[in-house]
C-alpha cells in the first residue's frame, strides 16, 4: 500500500484529498505540526507529497528542498498560485508536478497514480531515513543533518549509528556491532570498532551533537 503525505493547511481540503485517496487504498497522513514538517514525513516515510505552497512558518517551497536533501520521493505542489514564475519555481527545486487550486479530484487522483507508476513500476523504493532527536541520518547518501549542518560519514560509521538509532533505548553490545560490520573481505576487530565509534563521536561533535553516543562499560553503547 502507497503512502502519501498531505501537506495542506486548510482543513476541508485535507479532508476532500484524504477521502478520495482513501477510497483508492491509500494511506495517508496529515500534517498537524506545521513548523515541523520534516518530523512528520521523516515518521511517515511516505511513497509521495502532495505539497500545499502557502503554509505557516514557512512555504512549500522550503520543505521541499528539505526533502530533497534526504530523498527523491515524488512531490507534487497543490497551490492557489497560477503564475508561471511559481508553476517554474516549484519544478527547478524538486517538485515533480504542479495543480492549481481550484481542482478537480479526478484530476489529483490521476496525476497520483500516473506518478506512482512512474516511480515505483520497476523497485519497490523505500525510505533509508532515521531520526533520533534533532539528528537526521541519511543512510542512502551516508550523511547526517542537524538543522542546517551536515556531515558525511563513511560506510562502517553510518551502520554503527544506524544500529544506536534503531536501538535507541537500549545498549547495543559491542559483539552485535562487530558482527555488523561484517563485509565479504575482513571482519572488523575489536579495536578497529572503537576507532570508528570514536571517529563518528568526534564528527558528530562537529554538528553540536556532543555526547549523543556513551559508552556503557563491559557491555557496549547507546545513544542519550
Amino acid at each position: 500500500m502507497y503512502k502519501i503525505l498531505i501537506v495542506e493547511d486548510d482543513h476541508t481540503i485535507a479532508s476532500i484529498i484524504e477521502e478520495r485517496l482513501g477510497k483508492w487504498e491509500y494511506k495517508t497522513s496529515r500534517v498537524s505540526d506545521f513548523s515541523d514538517i520534516l518530523s512528520s514525513y521523516i515518521s511517515f516515510e511516505p511513497h509521495l507529497v502532495l505539497m500545499d505552497i502557502n503554509l505557516p512558518y514557512y512555504d512549500g517551497f522550503y520543505w521541499c528542498a528539505k526533502i530533497r536533501q534526504l530523498s527523491h520521493i515524488p512531490i507534487i505542489f497543490i497551490s492557489s498560485r497560477d503564475t508561471e514564475g511559481d508553476k517554474i519555481r516549484a519544478i527547478t527545486q524538486g517538485g515533480d508536478d504542479y495543480i492549481e487550486k481550484p481542482f478537480s479530484m479526478d484530476l489529483l487522483t490521476a496525476k497520483v497514480q500516473a506518478i506512482l507508476r512512474r516511480a515505483y513500476s520497476y523497485s519497490d523504493q523505500t525510505l533509508n531515513i532515521l531520526q533520533h532527536r534533532d539528528m537526521v541520518l541519511d543512510i542512502e547518501h551516508l550523511h547526517v543533518l542537524c538543522g542546517e549542518k551536515e556531515i558525511e560519514l563513511t560506510r562502517n560509521e553510518c551502520k554503527i549509528l544506524s544500529m544506536l538509532i534503531r536501538n535507541h533505548d537500549k545498549v547495543v553490545n559491542r559483539a552485535r556491532l562487530m558482527k555488523a560490520l561484517w563485509d565479504d573481505e575482513s571482519f572488523v576487530d575489536d579495536n578497529t570498532l572503537t576507532v570508528n565509534v570514536n571517529r563518528l563521536r568526534r564528527k558528530l561533535e562537529t554538528i553540536g551533537l556532543e555526547g549523543y553516543v556513551k559508552t556503557i562499560k563491559g557491555e557496549g553503547y547507546r545513544l542519550l
